[in-house]
C-alpha cells in the first residue's frame, strides 16, 4: 500500500470521494463518534499533518477527552480505533463492496492507507544481477527460520472444520529502486511461506509454485485457478539502509477482493516479527469471513502456566478462590501485557467478587470495566472479552449496552455456554425477562450439561418462575456448597415448610460463611412455620454482612419497613442482586408496596 501520489496508490481526490462515500453509508451516517474519526484521520492525513495522529490528539480532538490525558491510563482512542476498522471491514463487505478506492487504518497507528480494490501495480521484473545478490544474501536466514519457528510454536493459528484454506503468497515487490535488495523482498516471501506452513488451518502454495509467478501479471482469479489457491498474499518491501516498510494485502480469489491489509515500519533486525504480524493478520481475517477457526495467542510458556492456574482458581467455592484468581490474573498480565483472554478472565473475576458484601463494589466495577475494555481492544474477536464488557455494563446498569455485547459474544462462539448462561444471570434475570433467560439457559445446557454454575442459574431461574419440581432436578448438579440453599428453597416452595426447616437448619450448623444466605432462608421458613420468637432471634445473631439475611426474614415476618430497611442498605451490591431478589417468591410480599419502585430508581432498574 502506499499513501496518496505515491506511484501506484490512488490520487488525493480520489481518496477524498472515498471517504464522503463511506461516510454516506449506513453503518456510518448513524455513527456520528465513527464518523468523526474516520474523517479526522484522513484529512489531517492529506493535509500532512502527520504529527497529529498520534493517540493523545485523536483522543482530545475527536473523542472529548480533557488535556493532559493519559492514553496508557485511558483506553477509549485503541477501542475506538478496532471499532472503526471492524465498520471499515463491515462497509467494504456490503455497501462498499463495489468501491473502487479503499481506506484502512492499520492496527496500532493512526495513519490510514488507501489502495485501489483491484490490488497493486504489477511488480517489476527481476534482473539476474539481483538474482545474484539474492544466492548470497539469504544465506543469512536460516538464524531468521529457527526464530520464526520458536514463535510459530506459541504463535497464532486457525483450526478449521474441514480442509486447510490454501494460500498463495506471491513474490513480495522490491520497490526500493535497488536491484541489490531484490534479495531481501524474495528472502522475506520465503519466510512468510514458512511462517504460513505452520499454522494449523492453513495450507500455503510452495516456494517452487509462487515464484514461478514472479514477474507475471496475472488476475487474482487465474493466480487462483492456477495454484488452486482460495486467498492471496501480495505487496511489496521497500529497504533503506536499516529501516524497512512492508506493506502487504490479502485477497480473496473468488471476488478478488481485499479482506486484510498492513503496513509495517520497523528496524531491520525486527523481520521476524514483521512475519509474525502479517500471519496474525491472515489469520484474524480468515476468522472475520469464515466465521470459524479459532485463535490460540503467542504467549510464554510462563505465562500460559499463570493462566491455566488462574482459570482454576476460578473454580473454587469462596471468597478464597475469587481474591485468588484475580491476582491470579494480574500475574499473568505483568508477565504478558497482550494476552487478552488474561484480561477476560480478571473482568470475569471482578464480576464474580462484586457480588460479595465484602468488597468495594465501586472498585470492582471500574476495575471490570478497564479489563474487558483492554481484552477486546487486544482482540475485538474474543467472545469471552465481549462477554465480560457485557457483565461491567449491566453492573453499571447499561442493559442496552450490556444486551449488545452479550449477543456479540454469543454470535462470535455460538456453541459456547458461557456467554449464554451470563446473558441470563445477569440480564435477562435481573430485568425480569424469566423465560428468555430459562431458554438461553437450556440451550447453554445443550452444550455443557455438567456445569454446576449453569445448573445453579437455572435454578435461580426456575425458582423465580415458581417452577419448584423442575428446579428440584437440578438440585444435585450444584456444588454441595450451593444444594442445601436449592433444596430448602424447593421444599418452601412446595408448602413442605418443615421439611425446609430441617434442611436449612442441618446445613446451618456445619459453621457456613458468615455471609451465607442459608440464615437468612432459616429464619424465613421459621417466620413461614409461625415461629416468630425463632426467626427475632436469627435477627439477633446476624451479622451485617449481608443485609438480604436481613431482609428475608423481615419478608417472612411481614414487616414491610424492616425488610425495606435492610434492602436498601443491600442495594450497594448492585442493580444485578437487587433484580434478582425482587424476582423470588420470598418477596412476594412486598412486591405491591410503592417503595419497590424507589429502590429500582435507585439501583438503575427499570421499572415493570
Amino acid at each position: 500500500m502506499a499513501q496518496p501520489g505515491a506511484a501506484g496508490s490512488p490520487p488525493r481526490e480520489a481518496v477524498r470521494e472515498a471517504l464522503e462515500r463511506t461516510l454516506a453509508s449506513g453503518g456510518f451516517a448513524r455513527n456520528e463518534r465513527l464518523s468523526r474519526f474516520l474523517r479526522f484521520v484522513v484529512e489531517r492525513d492529506l493535509e500532512g499533518r502527520h504529527g497529529e495522529l498520534k493517540e493523545s490528539i485523536v483522543g482530545i480532538e475527536v473523542l472529548g477527552r480533557k488535556p493532559g490525558f493519559d492514553p496508557k491510563l485511558d483506553s477509549t482512542v485503541r477501542s475506538e480505533a478496532a471499532r472503526l476498522r471492524a465498520r471499515l471491514l463491515e462497509y467494504y463487505a456490503g455497501e462498499g463492496k463495489t468501491d473502487s478506492v479503499r481506506i484502512s487504518l492499520p492496527k496500532g497507528r493512526y495513519i490510514p492507507q488507501y489502495h485501489w480494490a483491484d490490488g497493486p501495480p504489477q511488480p517489476v521484473p527481476t534482473s539476474s544481477a539481483a538474482r545474484n545478490a539474492a544466492v548470497s544474501a539469504l544465506r543469512a536466514l536460516p538464524l531468521m527460520a529457527a526464530a520464526l519457528l520458536i514463535v510459530g510454536v506459541l504463535g497464532w493459528w486457525v483450526l478449521q472444520s474441514g480442509a486447510p484454506i490454501t494460500v498463495a503468497v506471491l513474490p513480495l515487490q522490491n520497490v526500493s529502486g535497488n536491484p541489490a535488495d531484490e534479495y531481501f523482498a524474495d528472502g522475506l516471501t520465503d519466510e512468510l511461506i514458512r511462517s504460513l506452513s505452520i499454522i494449523d488451518g492453513i495450507a500455503p502454495r510452495s516456494r517452487t509454485s509462487s515464484f514461478a509467478l514472479k514477474g507475471k501479471a496475472e488476475s487474482a482469479r487465474d493466480v487462483g485457478r492456477l495454484l488452486e489457491a482460495d486467498y492471496l498474499l501480495e505487496g511489496s518491501v521497500l529497504r533503506s539502509r536499516e529501516q524497512v516498510r512492508v506493506d502487504v494485502q490479502f485477497v480473496r480469489v473468488r471476488d478478488d477482493r481485499p479482506i486484510w491489509s498492513g503496513r509495517f515500519d520497523r528496524e531491520v533486525t525486527d523481520i521476524v516479527a514483521i512475519e509474525d504480524e502479517i500471519s496474525r493478520g491472515i489469520v484474524n481475517s480468515l476468522r472475520i469471513s469464515l466465521g470459524h477457526g479459532r485463535r490460540r495467542y503467542e504467549a510464554s510458556v510462563d505465562a500460559y502456566d499463570l493462566y491455566l492456574r488462574a482459570r482454576a482458581l476460578e473454580l473454587q467455592a469462596g471468597l478464597t478462590g475469587l481474591s485468588d484468581s484475580v491476582t491470579a490474573f494480574e500475574a499473568v498480565i505483568a508477565k504478558d501485557p497482550f494476552f487478552a483472554p488474561a484480561y477476560a478472565g480478571l473482568a470475569a473475576a471482578h464480576a464474580a467478587r462484586s457480588r460479595q458484601f465484602r468488597f468495594d463494589l465501586p472498585g470492582e466495577v471500574v476495575s471490570m470495566r478497564a479489563a474487558a475494555e483492554k481484552a477486546i481492544e487486544l482482540d475485538p474477536l474474543l467472545a469471552e472479552a465481549h462477554d465480560a464488557l457485557g457483565i461491567a455494563a449491566t453492573r453499571d446498569a447499561q442493559w442496552q449496552s450490556a444486551e449488545k455485547s452479550f449477543h456479540r459474544a454469543i454470535e462470535l462462539e455460538p456453541r459456547s455456554a458461557e456467554p449464554r448462561r451470563h446473558f441470563a444471570h445477569y440480564l435477562l434475570l435481573p430485568l425480569g425477562r424469566v423465560d428468555e433467560a430459562l431458554r438461553q439457559l437450556a440451550i447453554a445446557e445443550k452444550f455443557d450439561p455438567l456445569s454446576p454454575a449453569l445448573h445453579y442459574s437455572t435454578i435461580y431461574a426456575l425458582v423465580t418462575a415458581s417452577r419448584f419440581d423442575d428446579a428440584a432436578a437440578h438440585c444435585d448438579k450444584v456444588l454441595p456448597v450451593n444444594k442445601s440453599e436449592c433444596v430448602g428453597r424447593v421444599r418452601l416452595g412446595q408448602g413442605r415448610v418443615e421439611e425446609a426447616i430441617q434442611v436449612f437448619e442441618t446445613a446451618y450448623q456445619q459453621s457456613l460463611t458468615p455471609g451465607s444466605e442459608i440464615r437468612g432462608y432459616l429464619g424465613y421458613a421459621y417466620a413461614r412455620a409461625g415461629r416468630r420468637a425463632d426467626a427475632e432471634k436469627l435477627v439477633a445473631v446476624t451479622p451485617p454482612i449481608n443485609p438480604f439475611n436481613l431482609a428475608v426474614i423481615y419478608a417472612g415476618l411481614g414487616d414491610k419497613d424492616r425488610a425495606f430497611q435492610a434492602l436498601d442498605r443491600a442495594s450497594a451490591s448492585g442493580p444485578v442482586r437487587i433484580g434478582w431478589v425482587l424476582g423470588f417468591p420470598e418477596y412476594a410480599l412486598l412486591r405491591s408496596d410503592s417503595r419497590v419502585s424507589v429502590l429500582r430508581k435507585k439501583v438503575g432498574l427499570p421499572q415493570p
